[in-house]
């Protein structure tokens, strides 16, 4: 199934012909940030989550939905004290993905999602997203973009009958540690998690972090399906890190 949702799986021949079909309609791209997660969660964390969740919607969403991961970089020079962090300056970050959604738009698409993963691109993507629509706006009118961060779909009520600490995403804390748990136990350190000075991730269980990543799934998919129905629904999201 990843197969048929991921762009970087399929051929141009495959993605050729569902455009032509009428077939494709949405690129979703996720993005995140390659960065310090506290002493005990890999770096790769806010990518994954959101490339997770971007697939697990498209799926549900196939063959309308197809996800593209144009970098594995966010804007983190916050994090730039703890070594291991990469981080992109915003005019090279935001580059990079203007190029990727005018790629996708130049071939056709009408709908491209950004779906964010990482608090320190939000200031940046709030602060270019309306000139970039205005910039397709003559020549192709018919292109809708938009962007979210995952977690600001999940309801707060839900989030918070899941959450020990109420409290979400927060940065390596309750929520993001229960996701790693609940997606790739592999990624955790208990033994640092112990250590460190910082208690808050010790709430964290696989349990409650099923629970999110689930909900996470079907809000997404939820607001990309409202988004191609031509709902405005992106627009009343409260943005937050």
């Amino acid at each position: 199934m990843e197969n048929q949702v991921l762009l970087a799986k399929m051929t141009r021949r495959e993605f050729r012909e569902a455009l032509e079909r009428e077939e494709l309609q949405t690129v979703i791209i996720p993005v995140g940030s390659n960065e310090q997660h506290l002493e005990h969660l890999a770096m790769e964390h806010d990518t994954a989550s959101a490339t997770h969740v971007a697939v697990e919607a498209a799926k549900r969403l196939a063959p309308n939905v197809v996800v593209n991961v144009p970098m594995a970089v966010g804007i983190s020079e916050h994090h730039m004290t703890h070594k291991g962090t990469v981080t992109a300056k915003p005019g090279s970050w935001l580059a990079v993905l203007f190029d990727a959604i005018e790629s996708l738009v130049r071939h056709g698409v009408k709908n491209v999602i950004v779906l964010n993963g990482h608090g320190g691109n939000i200031a940046p993507l709030q602060g270019n997203f309306d000139q970039w629509r205005l910039f397709f706006k003559i020549d192709r009118p018919d292109v809708n973009l938009q962007w979210v961060s995952y977690w600001d779909l999940i309801p707060k009520e839900f989030a918070e009958q899941h959450l020990k600490t109420k409290r979400y995403p927060g940065h390596a804390q309750e929520f993001e540690t229960a996701f790693a748990l609940a997606l790739w136990p592999e990624n955790v350190r208990h033994d640092a998690m112990q250590d460190q000075a910082d208690k808050e991730p010790l709430e964290a269980t696989a349990e409650a972090g099923v629970a999110l990543v689930e909900e996470s799934i079907v809000q997404v998919a939820k607001y990309v399906q409202e988004y191609m129905d031509g709902g405005n629904r992106g627009d009343e999201v409260a943005h937050h890190p």
